[in-house]
């Protein structure tokens, strides 16, 4: 097991990464107030993990509460989030009752929020399971739902107590669900950090072959990178918005075509290569640089292509994102592989011209 720390002062805490970690209850013990838990989850997690999990904590005496959520990213909205603040409330769940998240991003964002804003705040716990959640969703507090007219616009900021990655979780994973993953780890690579791109250029093929020592420096590196950028920005003022290349074209694109539809991570590529296109018009990449991030997404099992929603749809919805600012829309663009920056001063032409190609 390797172990690292998000340094946030008071609220620092660990990322403990490894397999087989749903069995290691004195892992988790230390930071729960009381023996009590309700471990959240879905349809799809349950049958696989739940058990297990539930097993290990009521062995070392822990009462353990369970709620299990419908399945996808479609559910990642309030009606969903009521079911959590029904289940803590039937159980009359105190501010010492910690929350598990045990499950992908969506789990883990909307019992983040539950735990941000049940009883004005109670801790909480993340134990993803997709490599998504792992390297990304899982690290730094981000927390909310989805709205119909935009992704991810109602939410906390709201730190958990434990990320606790078990590499095993990831042989349940479906193929496209590890590819939507991986979008995420070459993001690490793309904009602060050369060499693991070029890491992740020579080992692609043994992380899609699920090869659990590529799997673990893949997933430590990229925690790493993350944890360094929220440590000096934990709420977006400044770096940690770099973390979002791809994401203001690919939220359009989930809000677009139906949450669920795209996976997050699908839609983060291809709108990572609208990014490296916008960036090119501006003089910043060369195409030498845009066909190694085609081929790296490519051989990841990973959309290129955006989907044609039409110029004035993909505006529309962009200008819906968080990273707006005084009406503006920020995007995340690329200065060369491995350095990028937050920028609404480009070229309005460009970006029509970096759209059509969607359209």
């Amino acid at each position: 097991m390797q172990t690292l720390q998000v340094e946030l002062g008071e609220r620092a805490y660990p990322i403990h990464i490894g397999s087989h970690l749903l069995a290691r209850a004195d892992l988790i013990l230390p930071h729960l107030k009381r023996k009590q838990v309700a471990i959240v989850t879905n349809t799809t997690v349950a049958p696989l993990y739940l058990e297990q999990l539930s097993q290990t904590l009521q062995a070392a005496g822990v009462a353990v509460i369970p709620i299990i959520l419908p399945d996808g990213e479609q559910y990642k909205n309030s009606d969903t989030l009521n079911l959590i603040y029904d289940a803590l409330l039937q159980h009359r769940c105190e501010r010492s009752t910690t929350l598990i998240a045990l499950g992908g991003g969506v789990i883990g964002d909307l019992t983040g929020y539950a735990a941000a804003t049940y009883l004005r705040g109670v801790p909480f716990i993340q134990i993803p399971t997709t490599l998504l959640s792992q390297v990304d969703s899982s690290v730094g507090g981000k927390t909310g739902i989805n709205h119909p007219l935009g992704k991810n616009m109602i939410g906390a900021f709201y730190q958990p107590q434990l990320v606790l990655a078990d590499i095993a979780t990831l042989h349940t994973l479906p193929a496209r669900e590890l590819s939507a993953g991986l979008a995420e780890v070459i993001k690490y690579g793309l904009i602060r950090d050369l060499p693991f791109f070029e890491w992740l250029e020579a080992h692609m093929a043994e992380l899609v072959a699920l090869d659990e020592d590529a799997l673990r420096y893949a997933i430590y590196r990229s925690c790493e990178n993350k944890a360094e950028v929220v440590a000096k920005d934990e709420r977006e003022s400044g770096e940690r918005a770099l973390l979002n290349l791809g994401h203001t074209f690919g939220h359009a694109v989930e809000n677009a075509m139906g949450y669920g539809v795209w996976l997050h991570g699908e839609a983060v590529a291809a709108g990572t290569m609208l990014a490296a296109d916008l960036s090119r018009r501006m003089g910043w990449l060369s195409d030498a640089d845009i066909a190694r991030m085609r081929a790296i997404f490519v051989a990841a099992g990973l959309p290129v292509e955006a989907p044609a929603l039409g110029v004035e749809r993909y505006l529309d919805l962009m200008g819906l994102d968080k990273k707006v600012v005084d009406g503006k829309i920020r995007f995340v663009l690329q200065q060369g592989i491995g350095k990028s920056l937050v920028t609404s001063d480009y070229d309005k032409a460009a970006l029509q011209a970096t759209l059509a190609l969607a359209a």
